[in-house]
């Protein structure tokens, strides 16, 4: 393919391993699968931490000194699990920990990052999260195509919180805000999420090679008469109440008679983990919580019962995984289930007394074989082709910026739009105005002094040192 039709993607996301997240570890695969034919330039871009935030996010005390160290721990890793060598490039932009938020904020203008030359297409990973307190250049004017990819339930977690509803109110307004005057293409996961302008549902998420081979060898022992599960039921998440503990605990506390003899192992690592110990360890029934693992850890291969009741995700990665490894899935009817209903080892259930049936058919059965075709639904290859179909990208037509037209020979469904334009054009300086302003970014959450990097983000990533801005001093005449 000639350099004049090839596509340039770059992937902007909210987190970086070794944060086992989802918002870590999608994106990454992402950009892995987008670049995997060769015919496409692909970017990956992360955030940098000092290594004091680094200290407050990564598990195990890892850190990095350094944005080649924290690459290369990157790359080994995707590289680990996936049967071709990643090709595509890793970008970092300033990054601060909110730990208001349990999030990395973005700081300065991370648009920054990519030359306009090679500015082609932006992949927003959580567009809103991103855009939040954006204050720099417009996207979709440095870009020909901005595509975000929603996500998380933010609405769902706020409302858990002290005047939820009030905040939730007002998230929703912002969200609505910046991926509309930002994102051409908003792209939802499940229907779990906040519906948003010019937004399509479509599940853009695979899972990886290995717990795919995983299911293939567990087929083969199943076919052979070989005892495939030595184990029943676990669950793994990070172990904070509103993914999934809560309910969970309930179910188990309230049908205890039912479900005798069950035992469930819980692995996660989170704020939580006490509280939901001591609340494992006072039911009859033997539940045991262990720290948080990698889910493609052998130790999971022997489970044959995932049990997932979290209403929280957008879409659950670990219940794609499970299924790819050929388990049972025991999970709510929720938006964020959808796309699993289509595999035969995925049981909904509607209410308590279905989940405790269900769980218990689940023990005495046998897993359901996937075909090819169900198995490769949920691979990255298939993801990707949902992704380009979904972002409703021409790779042969890269669309050209707008340039000003005289409005007098604009016919009136063009001035319409011409209009549109220009109320979104107002509420881009809007935002602007109230994002640049250091009293309105905290008072909405940002974290201070986020408008540029400090001195040490700069030396890290080898940036010009930041422009201290001069007060403005007024004398008073009589």
């Amino acid at each position: 393919m000639s350099t004049r039709t090839r596509r340039h993607f770059v992937i902007f996301t909210t987190a970086s391993l070794p944060w086992m997240t989802g918002t870590a570890i999608n994106p990454l695969f992402r950009a892995a699968y987008l670049a995997k034919d060769g015919d496409k330039d692909v970017t990956l871009v992360i955030p940098w931490l000092c290594v004091r935030d680094q200290e407050l996010v990564y598990p195990n005390k890892i850190v990095f000194d350094s944005p080649l160290e924290h690459e290369s721990y990157v790359r080994h890793w995707i590289e680990e699990r996936i049967d071709f060598r990643p090709s595509f490039s890793i970008k970092f932009y300033p990054g601060k920990f909110s730990t208001e938020m349990r999030s990395i904020l973005p700081v300065g203008d991370i648009t920054e990052c990519i030359p306009d030359e090679v500015a082609d297409i932006a992949v927003l990973e959580e567009p809103e999260h991103l855009n939040w307190y954006h204050h720099g250049r417009r996207w979709k004017n440095k870009f020909r195509r901005v595509i975000g990819i929603v996500h998380t339930n933010y609405l769902a977690y706020v409302r858990r919180e002290k005047n939820g509803q009030v905040i939730a109110c007002f998230l929703k307004y912002a969200n609505t805000w910046v991926t509309r005057i930002y994102c051409h293409k908003i792209i939802r996961l499940s229907g779990a999420t906040q519906d948003l302008p010019r937004s399509v549902i479509c599940n853009v998420h695979g899972v990886s090679p290995k717990f795919l081979e995983v299911g293939k060898l567990k087929l083969r022992q199943l076919q052979s008469g070989e005892k495939a599960f030595t184990k029943g039921a676990y669950y793994i998440g990070k172990m904070v109440w509103s993914k999934g503990y809560r309910e969970l605990l309930d179910l188990l506390s309230k049908y205890q008679t039912k479900l005798a003899g069950l035992e469930v192992d819980l692995y996660g690592s989170g704020e939580d983990s006490d509280e939901v110990r001591e609340s494992a360890n006072r039911l009859s029934l033997t539940v045991n919580v262990h720290p948080g693992r990698d889910h493609a850890d052998p130790l999971f291969h022997e489970y044959k019962v995932f049990i997932n009741p979290s209403t929280t995700d957008v879409v659950c990665t670990t219940t794609a995984e499970a299924l790819a490894m050929g388990k049972i899935v025991i999970c709510a009817n929720h938006p964020s289930n959808e796309f699993f209903k289509q595999f035969p080892n995925c049981r909904i259930y509607n209410n308590e007394e279905e989940f405790v049936q269900l769980t218990l058919n689940a023990l005495s059965e046998q897993p359901a074989q996937l075909t090819d075709t169900q198995r490769y639904e949920l691979s990255w290859e298939a993801a990707t082709e949902r992704f380009i179909e979904a972002a409703d990208i021409n790779p042969r037509a890269p669309e050209s910026r707008t340039h000003p037209t005289s409005r007098a020979s604009l016919p009136a469904f063009l001035r319409t739009r011409r209009l549109k334009q220009n109320l979104e054009d107002a509420s881009v300086y809007l935002h602007q105005a109230l994002s640049g302003l250091e009293v309105t970014r905290c008072a909405f959450g940002a974290v201070p002094k986020t408008l540029q990097p400090d001195e040490q983000l700069c030396k890290d990533l080898g940036l010009a040192p930041p422009v201290k801005r001069k007060r403005l001093k007024f004398k008073l005449t009589t």
